[in-house]
């Protein structure tokens, strides 16, 4: 493996002394940038997208070319481990993604195995293989899974939803067959993150988008127990590949989330990053957490928001600039240039 020759995001993640701030984007790799969706079309569908290799790889590294950013996020998607389980994964036009067969029942449950990556999902590692021979060390590539949580949502609603209201019914009326979903799916994501560490990402990140869904005491027993799992699972090897767990609308939780262990605690827009540092102390970095809409307006607001996002966190080690989620489709690509440069330019005096 060659030796990193940009490894800001890494010594960060690890609360280590940097020379700046480094940054990447949720969702830099999309439909924002006129090369991807050139590739999308290429492709034929987004799943044919996600599951041709040199396709994955060159929309990869698209947001590298046009942006100095400090680390490569490999492109897939979070349902590609319910799709290996068979349920049947589509994506309706302008609908998101939709599964033929929701778990709606215990004969549904009792079917559910974990996907062997090394067959099923084989296109993803795979991928990472070719991203890395083309990044040859240039800066760290990130590899990610959804929660358990975050995917039986999908599982169970089979689609994606404003309320998740048939996940939750059978949260409350048969929690022993969400537990046993939830049980599945920590194996199968552990695999999957363990076959990409394998392949050579040099993070991952788990996302927990609707954990934040939940009310407390459901948060920790449906969602942060398996993301627990998850992390005491994985093969982080001799050089400790660092883990960013990130839930949206977990602002209440965040100790309970950096005492999983993770290396890195993933922030929404909704809280302040000063608040959270006070609140986590040295248990964690920090990633996070300008919000999104920003880049639909001005350079000039992108780089006034950049400036108090990194105020908010104040000078020392272990923030890793982000969105507090994912670069919205009709960002302008001058705004998200105007974010990286604002970042490395603005950053340097807080370290």
């Amino acid at each position: 493996m060659p030796a990193l020759q940009n490894d800001t995001l890494i010594r960060a993640l690890l609360r280590q002394p940097t020379a700046y701030t480094p940054v990447w984007l949720m969702r830099q790799a999309g439909r924002y940038l006129p090369e991807y969706n050139e590739t999308r079309r290429r492709a034929g569908s987004f799943l044919a997208l996600c599951k041709t290799p040199s396709l994955a790889a060159e929309v990869t590294l698209q947001p590298l070319e046009r942006f100095p950013l400090d680390a490569a996020i490999l492109f897939s998607d979070i349902l590609t481990i319910p799709d290996a389980m068979g349920l049947g994964l589509y994506f309706a036009e302008g609908e998101g993604p939709r599964f033929e067969r929701p778990l709606r029942d215990e004969g549904a449950v009792a079917k559910l195995a974990v996907p062997d990556p090394g067959e099923s999902l084989r296109y993803v590692t795979d991928a990472i293989a070719e991203v890395r021979r083309a990044l040859a060390g240039r800066v760290p590539l990130i590899g990610f899974s959804g929660s358990p949580y975050t995917l039986a949502c999908y599982m169970v609603e089979g689609q994606a939803s404003d309320d998740w209201r048939t996940v939750k019914v059978m949260l409350h009326q048969r929690p022993t067959l969400l537990h046993r979903v939830l049980e599945t799916n920590a194996r199968a994501v552990s695999a999957l993150l363990n076959a990409q560490i394998e392949a050579g990402v040099d993070v991952v990140m788990i996302f927990d988008t609707w954990g934040g869904s939940l009310s407390a005491a459901a948060y920790r027993e449906f969602s942060l127990e398996y993301i627990q799992r998850v992390l005491s699972q994985l093969k982080r090897g001799a050089a400790r590949v660092p883990v960013i767990v990130f839930t949206k609308g977990g602002a209440s939780w965040l100790e309970q989330i950096a005492a999983t262990g993770c290396d890195c605690v993933g922030l929404d827009w909704s809280i302040d990053l000063g608040d959270a540092r006070r609140r986590i102390g040295e248990r964690a970095a920090l990633q996070g957490n300008l919000d999104p809409s920003v880049l639909l307006a001005s350079p000039e607001a992108v780089r006034r928001e950049v400036q108090k996002v990194l105020e908010s966190f104040g000078s020392g080690v272990g923030h890793v600039f982000n969105l507090g989620h994912g670069v919205p489709q009709f960002s302008p690509p001058e705004n998200v240039a105007a974010l990286v440069a604002a970042v490395h330019e603005l950053s340097p005096k807080f370290h």
